[in-house]
């Protein structure tokens, strides 16, 4: 999509971003229910994007996703930008590797996806004036983008990884299984802390609401709002009688001995939570509802079971295996293939046909489908669990059923089929109710009612323009560090680091970052001879100062102010046992320490439950295993110097980190080029271990940064070794 010519038409309305990270993204013929990253998510995200552009307030809309170069998928997944419209477009930004991975494998990649997307933000004529994640992975990219750059965030949970941890402990799965299969512990963190970002979270029920986000400790009702989604009005719409003569009305057809019969339809992904099976065993019981109607599962798409995950292959297999058992050959249809653009014509066929549509999923958080269904007046039996309710009521077209009770299921069935003058009213009815509650122009007025209240609020943008600042405007990478474990771990290799910055100070600028506040940061620089730096991000990343007068960056600090109470901070962790204040010369305005026994004191989860419960927006961060520092959400080593680089126009691949302890954690995930030291706190750089682009030097402190430049060839190619080779 071209650029705006001017600022003129830029500010002819608003421009919006959505993130939504995993699964297979593209405009058209998206693949639902390839797998179960390639769902309903992937759809509303387009459709909300459409949607959005179409309005005259707004001006552009770009929805974020991950890029994916792979002879396994389309080329479509591989194209950095894709129109869809005149001022919509996907923007795919690069994160991990080439090829496409599931979204539980996506958690070390995703602060490359920030990192790669603020660039991307930050060539355009202006910033966003509003973002919206979805899901966890997406609300942990836009909290840290909203975080860096000063955007307002709204956020769609789609569904909860507290609930699902629920579900799947329910299931028969261990604690740790459950953990190392889903990282579900990193799910829920973002979760939280998106929670605690988000201006608003929106989402499609007041079930939801009410029953799901009240599991979580920054659980803020007053923050959402119900809006549900919308459908596609051109898309699904009633019969109009041609239906039959399609391709997949042949495919259908084979399979039934009467094809002519009302269709019982089911259409989903193949996964165990959608509870198929007991649909089979409901059907394949009542032979009353057997002689009424046919069946019709539409179960994703197949050549071989074989060739599927675990878990569709269990739930296909099941599906055969039932369809022996009762002997329903003749009765139920379950086609191999469907294309997107079939899904509308099986609806109406089944509306044709004076049929019913059903979703007896064990759980179902909203219901497009039903939603899909009601459109195309076919009347609908759904789970009582989730969203359906809000559906039913409002198109008063439908019957609940329990999804665990199969008798409940052909109960819900036969009320439907056996009705005929009942079944036209709840035809006509869930048309009516689609067209008021549930199309997509009603979605986004209610959207952009909500919105442009955020961000008339907004403050004036965060980042200022590269080129008003003049002190670094030659230097094209930097060297950050911390102090104490970094600098001074070593002392005897301290000297040798200080002449190779000084030998180089008019390409590199030199940065410290360090917990320490401002003042105890210089007595220590002074006493071992550490020049002054270019920038010094000092108690934890709450402060930023500027050489040659130490200037202090006032922007940063009304932003990080936002929802910043430290009383209630103190109130609540004070009086815990095995936390002790630190001194008071180690406290600051934005930062609380204390000393932490980690023997007696809660744990950072349940310190972090405590802080969400009193709606504390705060960042936790335990160092070497025995120091705690709260600060506010906006704040961390990590966050102020991608705020800096931002600032001073200089890229982070240019960016040479160096740390040693969980302090220092988010400085060194994402484009930065990292060093984690020697003399290293372990357990809490643990998990950087699999993360791209860190380097584990064998030397301790300032011989590790040593170390580091030579590895990196900091002050030539400043690349990773095997990029340098490859040129």
């Amino acid at each position: 999509m071209p650029k705006p010519d001017d600022q003129a038409q830029v500010n002819k309305g608003l421009y919006l971003c959505l993130f939504s990270i995993h699964g297979l993204i593209r405009g058209d013929d998206l693949e639902l229910g390839r797998d179960a990253d390639t769902g309903g998510q992937t759809k509303y995200v387009v459709e909300l994007a459409r949607a959005l552009s179409s309005r005259p307030d707004v001006a552009q809309v770009d929805l974020f996703t991950r890029l994916v170069d792979s002879k396994e998928v389309s080329a479509d997944y591989g194209k950095p930008v894709e129109p869809l419209g005149d001022n919509c477009r996907i923007v795919r930004i690069k994160a991990g590797p080439a090829g496409y991975i599931p979204k539980e494998q996506l958690w070390d990649h995703l602060d490359s996806f920030v990192d790669n997307a603020i660039d991307f933000l930050q060539a355009e004529i202006q910033l966003p004036d509003l973002l919206h994640s979805h899901y966890a992975d997406g609300g942990y990219v836009g909290s840290r983008i909203a975080h860096v750059l000063g955007i307002p965030l709204i956020h769609t949970g789609h569904s909860l990884g507290r609930v699902k941890r629920r579900r799947l402990l329910a299931s028969g799965l261990n604690a740790d299984e459950v953990e190392s299969r889903y990282n579900m512990s990193r799910r829920v963190n973002a979760e939280e802390m998106t929670l605690a970002s988000a201006e608003r979270v929106i989402t499609s029920t007041s079930q939801e609401v009410e029953e799901q986000y009240e599991l979580y400790d920054f659980y803020q009702p007053k923050q959402m709002v119900v809006i549900p989604p919308g459908t596609d009005l051109t898309r699904f719409h009633p019969p109009v009688g041609r239906e039959w003569q399609s391709e997949i009305a042949a495919e259908i057809s084979r399979f039934l001995k009467e094809p002519e019969k009302p269709i019982i339809l089911a259409l989903s992904r193949p996964d165990t939570r959608k509870n198929i099976s007991s649909l089979i065993i409901a059907y394949g019981q009542d032979k009353a509802l057997q002689e009424a109607a046919n069946l019709v599962v539409v179960a994703g798409n197949r050549d071989d079971i074989r060739d599927l995950d675990a878990g569709a292959q269990e739930v296909l297999s099941d599906l055969l295996r039932l369809i022996d058992l009762y002997d329903l050959y003749g009765l139920v249809a379950y086609p191999k293939h469907h294309k997107a653009d079939d899904v509308p014509l099986i609806y109406r066929l089944a509306a044709f046909s004076g049929g019913v549509f059903v979703n007896p999923a064990l759980t179902e958080p909203f219901g497009l489908t039903l939603i899909e269904a009601a459109a195309s007046g076919l009347p609908i039996v759904a789970t009582e669990d989730g969203g359906p309710r809000d559906i039913i009521s409002n198109c008063a077209n439908g019957v609940l059923i329990n999804p665990l009770e199969t008798e409940d299921i052909a109960r819900g069935l036969k009320e439907i089929l056996l009705d005929w003058e009942k079944w036209q009213t709840r035809s006509t009815s869930g048309l009516q109710g689609v067209r008021e509650h549930y199309s997509w122009n009603a979605h986004a007025e209610h959207y952009m009612e909500m919105a442009i209240p955020i961000v008339e609020k907004r403050a004036e943008p965060l980042i200022r323009p590269p080129s008003d600042q003049q002190p670094m405007l030659y230097h094209d990478r930097a060297i950050f560090t911390d102090l104490d474990q970094n600098l001074l771990g070593n002392p005897e290799s301290l000297p040798e680091l200080i002449r190779v910055i000084r030998e180089n100070r008019k390409c590199a600028s030199f940065g410290l970052a360090t917990g320490r506040r401002l003042d105890s940061a210089l007595k220590v620089m002074k006493r071992f001879g550490i020049p002054e730096p270019d920038v010094l991000i000092t108690s934890g990343g709450t402060e930023i100062y500027y050489a040659p007068e130490l200037t202090a960056d006032t922007a940063w600090t009304r932003h990080i102010e936002k929802q910043w109470t430290p009383r209630v901070v103190a109130r609540v962790l004070d009086a815990l046992p095995g936390l002790t204040r630190q001194d008071k010369s180690e406290q600051s305005r934005f930062k609380i320490s204390y000393f932490i026994d980690t023997e007696r004191a809660p744990s950072l989860e349940e310190i972090n439950q405590l802080l969400h419960k009193e709606e504390q927006s705060v960042n936790v961060i335990l160092s070497f295993g025995q120091f705690l520092d709260v600060l506010p959400i906006r704040a961390s080593k990590g966050l102020a110097l991608r705020y800096m680089a931002a600032t001073w126009g200089i890229p982070l691949d240019h960016i040479l980190v160096a740390g040693g302890s969980g302090a220092d954690a988010d400085m060194m995930r994402g484009n930065t080029l990292a060093v984690v030291v020697a003399n290293r706190h372990h357990e809490e750089l643990s998990q950087l271990e699999d993360v791209e682009r860190i380097y584990f030097a064998k030397a301790d402190g300032a011989a590790g940064i040593l170390e580091a430049l030579n590895y990196y060839d900091f002050f030539q190619n400043c690349r990773m070794p095997e990029q340098t080779e490859q040129l």
